[in-house]
């Protein structure tokens, strides 16, 4: 099995568009939507959920108050200052780190694990999709990544599928690195801006660093093509394979308001024959 997974070094760059594009595509894969901050893959899939799991990480302390002696003492050891001076907990400024907990002389600070969201299992109509959704203002999301990675590899296994399509994060943060371990490769969508091509060079070399092979194609080229075809030379100079050009169509925006894919909005659009011939160029690759 092989997992191709679709990063940007910054959002927007229309990698979301592009791996639903793959999607209408392919054949025996499983989709994964692993931005899991900002998941958005499920608007055009549709997906009918067939399992739903808390998602469950980290910890937040809760006081008892009927054993609280106000001696303030979690208070003077909170550096986090998440404890009110009427001794509640604010769960957005609570690290979870246990001080609280480990010193109360009274035992009245209880640390059970935070439910930070939701993963599910379900059927779209290009096949099997894992995904999830982080609660606001909720952390973690590099372990979600891992897991939805995770099951999304046991879905393409227990079904027999040999490709997993995973839409990753933007960045180069934690959920990002989540992303790409293990992976068969990476590919960079980028957007023809000064900000894009700098997020695009940083996220290229976090993959070289995890010695994950790496491909990139510039969305919306003829925007801005002096701007493209630079980031295509830091490709090449950096061993990275040039996939192609995505031309501006707002034929991608016209798909997604219906919750369709460009292949299935107008598979005859500028953009959805460039897309083609990135599938195309993709699997000659990999």
């Amino acid at each position: 099995m092989k997992e191709i997974v679709i990063i940007s070094g910054k959002g927007g760059t229309g990698k979301t568009s592009i791996i639903a594009a793959f999607a209408s595509l392919a054949e025996n894969k499983v989709l994964c939507d692993a931005d899991v901050d900002a998941a958005d893959l499920h608007l055009i899939m549709n997906p009918k959920i067939k399992e739903r799991h808390d998602f469950k990480s980290g910890h937040t302390a809760i006081i008892n108050h009927d054993k609280c002696t106000q001696c303030n003492l979690c208070r003077d050891l909170c550096k986090w200052d998440a404890i009110s001076e009427d001794f509640v907990v604010d769960s957005i400024e609570c690290e979870g780190c246990g001080v609280c907990w480990y010193f109360c002389p009274e035992k009245a600070i209880d640390s059970p694990v935070n439910t930070c969201g939701e993963w599910y299992l379900s059927d779209t109509r290009f096949g099997p999709m894992a995904h999830a959704r982080l609660d606001i203002a909720e952390d973690n999301s590099g372990k979600l990544v891992s897991l939805i990675r995770q099951e999304g590899k046991k879905l393409a296994e227990e079904k027999n599928l040999d490709l997993l399509f995973t839409d990753g994060p933007p960045g180069i943060g934690c959920p990002v690195i989540a992303s790409l371990g293990g992976a068969s490769a990476v590919l960079i969508v980028a957007e023809p801006t000064v900000s894009g091509r700098h997020d695009m060079e940083r996220v290229a070399k976090l993959a070289a660093f995890f010695k994950i092979p790496a491909m990139v194609c510039v969305n919306k080229f003829d925007l801005n093509p002096g701007e493209g075809e630079d980031i295509e030379a830091f490709a090449r100079k950096e061993n990275i394979t040039v996939m192609g050009r995505i031309p501006f169509d707002p034929a991608f925006t016209k798909a997604m308001v219906q919750g369709k894919t460009i292949v299935e909005f107008d598979g005859n659009s500028k953009g959805c024959v460039a897309v083609k011939n990135l599938w195309d160029e993709l699997k000659r690759v990999c």
